[in-house]
């Protein structure tokens, strides 16, 4: 029951003593009537008085607590002239003004906080309880490769993205480092933080991609420059010794058999030399030299040119360019080797039996705008654990192959900037996808 209720109470309880009292008292002298009167008066008037100057701060204090469950921080009591009240309305006041600081210090260091995932040159994606995606800063769209409207709300495994499938299986509070079939290499943390009481997953994703490359392009330029000079220094002196020795014998009767054995080994040489020196050359690419090139027509001069190898295995080339296509700032005879080198991949990729219209296979070049190109093959495709390999240096799936394809493309393409990916994909085709800058 509230105060006033009580207090009520007490004032009737007074009114009808006193008119009790009045009762008992009517057959004497009037002057005890109007002494006890005046008692009574007074007695009401200091019950009011005391009132008010009970309820009065009880009413201050329980705005105040209004005030703390609607979390305005910002106003304040006023004191209602009473001692002990003031010092609870000080205490309350300093509370308050404590508590506005604090918010005002975790907005802003929330605010800064989210200024830095923003900014970050890492990649953080924020999960729900329900291991949907809640929050992702750009750095980590972008490593995604997906729009932010495609993976709010959606579970990593529902995403089409090599690098969110290979998130959603790293263990929570563990550390993987994923090299994936664009070439790229992440260092990816799934860590949890609490919030309100709740653990939240998250995952760091840092781009390792340029140190593991300068670092394998270190380790393999010295092992080419070492390899690539005992060679040719053992080749040249072995070719010139046995031209030597063929020049000798060839004056002498029976010794034909001899000298093709001589010219076998000269020419297995100088293919040995020419061998390493392919291997030496993706060490020496030069620095492109952007100009504006047309990209539909340097992709109709690759398919052009590579039309009578496609058709040697009975393969269909297709070209589908888009018109909206117009000029990207490219070295045209280095992004010609490159797709050359796609396209002829693609094909040696190829192989079964002959389809109904005669044809073992299909290839389709197409461009699509802003500026991208697209090589894509019915090959048998490419298996989970071939795809994080295929950019590594020396390493082929093909018997004969050198490993230094698809090397020489990731380079190029790393020079110019641009965003490339080889997987096979859930229809069953194999696809080099390259977005310019």
């Amino acid at each position: 029951m509230r105060i006033k209720f009580f207090f009520f109470i007490l004032v009737l309880f007074l009114l009808g003593l006193g008119g009790m009292l009045v009762y008992l008292l009517s057959g004497r002298s009037s002057l005890y009537l109007y002494v006890l009167e005046g008692l009574i008066g007074f007695i009401l008037i200091y019950l009011i008085v005391f009132y008010n100057k009970i309820v009065k701060p009880m009413n201050t204090i329980g705005s105040g607590m209004e005030l703390l469950r609607e979390q305005d921080f910002s106003s304040r009591l006023s004191q209602v002239g009473q001692y002990e009240a003031d010092r609870i309305v000080n205490i309350f006041n300093r509370m308050m003004e404590q508590l506005k600081n604090e918010r005002l210090r975790m907005r802003e260091q929330n605010h800064f906080l989210d200024l830095l995932i923003q900014a970050s040159p890492m990649g953080v994606i924020i999960l729900t309880m329900d291991d949907e995606v809640s929050q992702l800063n750009p750095m980590a769209v972008k490593m995604l490769g997906v729009r932010m409207e495609e993976a709010l709300a959606k579970r990593l495994d529902q995403m089409d993205s090599p690098l969110a499938a290979e998130l959603s299986a790293i263990p929570k509070d563990e550390t993987a480092v994923l090299r994936l079939n664009d070439a790229n290499i992440y260092k990816c943390t799934h860590s949890t933080f609490i919030d309100r009481g709740f653990k939240h997953p998250f995952f760091l994703i840092e781009r390792m991609t340029e140190e593991v490359m300068r670092a394998e392009k270190r380790a393999y330029e010295k092992v080419i420059r070492m390899i690539a000079h005992e060679v040719n220094n053992t080749t040249a002196g072995i070719t010139s010794t046995l031209d030597t020795v063929e020049q000798a014998l060839s004056t002498e009767d029976d010794m034909e058999d001899i000298c093709d054995v001589m010219r076998v080994c000269t020419e297995r040489c100088f293919s040995m030399s020419r061998f390493i020196t392919r291997f030496a050359n993706v060490v020496k690419i030069p620095e492109p030299s952007l100009v504006p090139v047309r990209l539909n027509e340097l992709v109709a001069m690759c398919k052009r040119f590579m039309e009578g190898m496609c058709n040697d295995r009975n393969i269909e080339l297709h070209l589908e360019c888009d018109p909206e296509v117009g000029m990207v700032r490219m070295d045209a005879s280095l992004l010609e080797q490159v797709l050359v080198n796609i396209i002829k991949n693609a094909a040696e990729s190829i192989e079964g039996d002959t389809g109904e219209n005669g044809k073992q296979g299909e290839i389709i070049v197409r461009t699509a705008a802003p500026a991208s190109v697209e090589v894509v093959d019915n090959g048998p495709g490419i298996s989970k654990e071939t795809e994080a390999k295929l950019f590594s240096p020396f390493f082929s799936t093909k018997p004969n192959g050198q490993g230094i394809g698809l090397v020489f493309i990731r380079e190029v393409l790393s020079r110019h900037g641009c965003t490339f990916s080889l997987r096979t994909c859930n229809d069953g085709l194999t696809r080099f996808r390259i977005l310019f800058p």
